[in-house]
């Protein structure tokens, strides 16, 4: 309820500014949506507008003519606020903490001290509060739809299994495609009739963009997918992460090649591909042979407990007595003590930064000083390391990431379809 408190302020503030007699008094703001219990003013989509507006300039892209931007950045602020709605309902908090490492990670990016980086909001119109509160907002949708639909999300070995003959089998499907996408959508059962109006304006916007119209501003006009208000950028895409009859069409299109429309259960499809590059390269890594002993604190042991036992046993180890029954005796790594404390080779990433980060800096045959990571204290012996031709197991990582987002996206555009379905929306842009 909080906008719509703030437009009754508003309304109160306005009526006993002056009597009736009074020149008439300029309205603040006004509501321009109401979303269930809540609504979106006047003032916020203003401040979206301008934002588009701004990036687009900076972008040097065009825009769709002002009404009809005004639209889609309702309908874009309609179902962000559904879904705050919801993460609210859910209990999903993000704390002060959170958002500022996403920011002190925005600005290092961008090779910006904290300051210049807000120096740069300020030059672009838009407080730091705003960017914050944007930022905080988004981190909020991302884990309400990881909870809501990516987690339950699954990809099966068989589907890899698939995905992995088909990329031997499709010449090309191992490219990485930017993509541009208009989606002309369905409703969830739709009458034959929708379909058919549907599948017409897909076509109607089809001939102008082979005409000559600006795909981006097409996009950010006509397209009810996720990325419409970036004109329909995708970014880059494995064309095993899109739909089967989409990744048949793009390995045969050259960069500046607009598709047909393409028929899926969310609607029409139209891509435009604008760039390509190829990802056929082996990929070779240096792996690492280590083993090691994990103390985990409880009630019972204190961090400084853990940390000093460690401590004791390096030295037994240091003067002569075997790791690996040290590790069998005393690890609470039940599954490597079993092993000597021996993690097998492995590759980069696949433990968590902090073990690796001490690793990486020991040399063969080096002991270290104990450490903690989340999931206790360790000390760790490098035995090894080789150079490894990972391209396989890579491959099959790859091909299960590729899957889960290409389920993902697709999950995710009908649950937002349904989503907006189910909810009360009274658009006011005209009152």
């Amino acid at each position: 309820m909080k906008h719509l408190i703030s437009g009754l302020l508003f309304g109160l503030v306005a009526l006993n500014a002056a009597p009736l007699s009074a020149a008439p008094v300029q309205e603040l703001d006004h509501v321009v949506a109401i979303v269930n219990d809540d609504v979106i003013t006047r003032v916020e989509l203003d401040e979206r507008l301008e934002r588009i507006k701004s990036q687009a300039r900076q972008q040097q892209q065009r825009l769709p003519d002002e009404a009809t931007l005004e639209r889609q950045v309702l309908e874009n602020l309609i179902v962000e606020e559904l879904q705050l709605q919801l993460a609210e309902k859910a209990g999903i908090r993000v704390d002060d903490e959170s958002v500022n490492q996403v920011i002190n990670n925005i600005a290092r990016e961008n090779n910006l001290t904290l300051d210049q980086f807000q120096e740069v909001l300020r030059r672009d119109g838009m407080s730091f509060a705003a960017f914050r509160e944007n930022i905080r907002n988004e981190i909020i949708i991302n884990q309400l739809r990881k909870r809501r639909v990516e987690d339950s999300v699954n990809v099966t070995e068989q589907e890899v299994n698939n995905y992995l003959s088909n990329m031997e089998n499709r010449q090309g499907l191992n490219d990485e495609f930017r993509l541009g996408h208009i989606l002309i959508g369905v409703p969830d059962g739709a009458t034959p009739q929708q379909i058919q109006q549907a599948e017409a304006r897909a076509r109607q916007v089809y001939n102008r963009l082979r005409l000559g119209a600006d795909f981006h501003q097409t996009a950010v006009a006509e397209s009810s997918g996720q990325n419409a208000l970036q004109g329909g950028d995708l970014g880059w895409r494995k064309g095993g992460q899109l739909p089967s009859a989409l990744a048949d069409i793009i390995v045969d299109m050259e960069p500046g090649d607009i598709s047909e429309p393409q028929r899926s259960a969310s609607g029409f499809h139209i891509i435009k591909l604008l760039d390509r590059r190829s990802d056929e390269q082996r990929r070779i890594v240096e792996q690492t042979l280590a083993r090691h002993i994990l103390i985990r604190p409880n009630q019972l042991v204190s961090n400084a407990d853990a940390r000093q036992r460690l401590a004791r046993l390096r030295e037994r180890i240091q003067r002569g007595e075997s790791f690996a029954d040290l590790a069998r005796a005393h690890s609470d790594d039940t599954g490597s003590a079993a092993e000597g404390g021996s993690l097998g080779w492995f590759s980069p990433g696949s433990m968590v930064p902090r073990f690796e980060e001490v690793v990486n800096r020991l040399e063969p045959g080096q002991i270290s000083e104990p450490f903690q990571s989340r999931f206790g204290w360790h000390i760790v012996e490098v035995i090894s390391r080789r150079k490894h031709d990972d391209t396989e197991q890579y491959q099959r990582i790859q091909a299960r990431q590729s899957i889960h987002k290409r389920k993902s996206d697709e999950a995710i555009e009908q649950w937002l379809r349904q989503l907006r379905a189910e909810a009360y929306v009274e658009i006011r842009l005209n009152q």
